[in-house]
């Protein structure tokens, strides 16, 4: 929840924003405690400074950095780009895939995102839906939109009045019959032809830079097939590592978002190629609060978590600072026990992609107490778990997609899911976890890679091997069959 949000106006310029981030600077030199608050809550240099420390180091570049993430946009950039769309310069997507479904699939996640309300989703459907072009956000917020139209929207994304239209041009681009040099760059990146994708990137130059559907970059496309080489060449193109997909999602998000576990040395690389290259730790996807550092915590990749901090800790928020197992910053989030407001504050993002259910954050303290142990569980932060626990956080709970308990077996983290245990975790607790219902920890630990030493814990810690999930009636050793984890399988079979 953005406690600073502001509505962006239905009709505003440039210059008319310039002078509310001129007005914000000025109040703040005046010493207005609203505007000194403003920058707190929306710059992350700013969020433990006193009024008088923000007076003193504040400068106009931080005032339209504030300016333009009260409306949700990462930087004063976005904002321009935004207002640049609104006027009728848009950006056109291009097809790189040849399979009708995989649209209809694209516009079905991006009606899930927009169902959360996040702005991204919002402003898209304000750009490109004819019916919703003088809507205001707050209009198009309780808009009951249909797949009939989110396939309009991304049909128009492409430059196409309608979504049949669109059909039939990718038909055409199944049949060969037309050439989009975005798609021939995505096929040579698949291909992990290095070669081809340079020849591309010399006949169209502006092609490091283009956005494929959903507003996928190649630079993001690249990172997500683990093409090291291929980023090289891209960011020695030009490819600006800062644009954003329709979610806000940028080159960062994706190099945060990739498993380092498999890779370890090639995750690092191309994290410090971007960061190196200055991309931005500030972009926000799929809410507020979703910064690259967000990603890498959410999936429990503490290294590369660290290595985004150095820089700067965004946002400033209790999970985050559990998830690095900083205690002097969680510190900072509580009176005695109690906690303080800007404990709230930076925790929309819930979700890395649509296919993890809707949620939102209340203003229960509990709740927030909770998410942040799962945060600090995921990354095997023992002591901060600890400290939690200290202020009356409870352990069993499940405040989203998955308990405390739930998230250490999935990430890997047998230490901090044995202190979990042993500090009352229930070892058979049933929560929801990717997209199933009534799943143990135990059905966990056989999935999706699987975690042997996970799954040894909970068995010698007595894990009952009989419970079925709520969705299919299946048990942890049915799961490990089903992902081919056969170790894991045995080692069920024989407890």
């Amino acid at each position: 929840m953005n406690f600073y949000a502001a509505e962006f106006p239905a009709a505003t310029t440039l210059a008319r924003e310039g002078k509310r981030a001129t007005k914000l600077l000025k109040d703040l030199r005046a010493g207005d405690a609203g505007a000194a608050a403003r920058f707190r809550y929306n710059h992350p240099r700013f969020a433990w400074m006193t009024d008088d420390a923000i007076r003193a180091d504040a400068r106009m570049t931080d005032a339209r950095f504030v300016a333009a993430r009260e409306y949700g946009f990462s930087s004063w950039t976005r904002l321009r780009e935004h207002l640049e769309a609104l006027g009728g310069k848009r950006e056109l997507r291009h097809p790189f895939e040849a399979d009708l479904q995989y649209y209809r699939e694209r516009a079905a996640g991006m009606l899930s995102v927009f169902g959360t309300g996040e702005r991204n989703a919002v402003r898209l459907v304000r750009v490109f839906h004819p019916g919703y072009a003088e809507a205001s956000e707050s209009e198009i917020r309780v808009a009951q939109l249909t797949q009939a139209d989110a396939e309009l929207i991304l049909a128009r994304e492409h430059g196409f009045e309608t979504f049949e239209a669109f059909a039939g041009y990718v038909e055409a681009l199944r049949e060969q019959r037309v050439s989009e040099p975005f798609a021939l760059a995505f096929r040579a990146i698949k291909a992990d032809d290095r070669a081809r994708l340079n020849e591309l990137l010399a006949l169209h130059p502006r092609l490091a830079n283009a956005a494929g559907t959903n507003g996928n970059r190649l630079l993001q496309l690249a990172l997500s097939f683990r093409r090291t080489a291929m980023v090289q060449d891209l960011l020695a193109a030009d490819a600006d590592a800062d644009l954003p997909n329709n979610k806000g999602w940028t080159a960062l998000h994706q190099a945060a978002y990739a498993d380092p576990s498999s890779d370890p040395s090639g995750a690092a690389v191309m994290l410090e190629l971007l960061l190196e290259g200055g991309a931005s730790p500030f972009a926000e996807a799929y809410g507020d609060g979703g910064t690259p550092l967000a990603v890498a915590l959410f999936w429990g990749h503490r290294v590369l978590a660290e290595r985004l901090a150095m820089p700067v800790i965004a946002p400033s928020s209790l999970r985050v600072a559990a998830g690095l197992g900083r205690l002097d910053l969680m510190e900072q989030f509580f009176v005695g026990k109690e906690l303080r407001p800007e404990a709230r504050w930076h925790c929309e993002f819930h979700r890395p992609h649509s296919g993890f259910p809707p949620w939102r954050l209340s203003d229960d303290a509990a709740e927030i107490l909770s998410e942040a142990v799962t945060y600090a569980a995921r990354n095997g932060r023992i002591e901060a778990m600890a400290s939690l626990a200290e202020r009356g956080a409870d352990l069993d709970t499940e405040p989203y997609n998955g308990t405390a308990l739930h998230w250490a077996v999935a990430r890997g983290q047998p230490q901090a899911a044995a202190w979990l245990i042993d500090h009352g975790a229930d070892i058979n607790r049933r929560a929801g976890f990717g997209g199933m219902r009534g799943v143990t920890p135990l059905h966990i630990a056989a999935a999706w890679g699987g975690s042997l030493d996970c799954a040894r814990l909970l068995l010698e810690r007595g894990a009952d091997t009989t419970i079925a999930d709520a969705e299919q009636g299946t048990t942890p050793a049915n799961w490990a069959s089903h992902f081919k984890n056969e170790e894991i399988r045995e080692m069920i079979s024989r407890a």
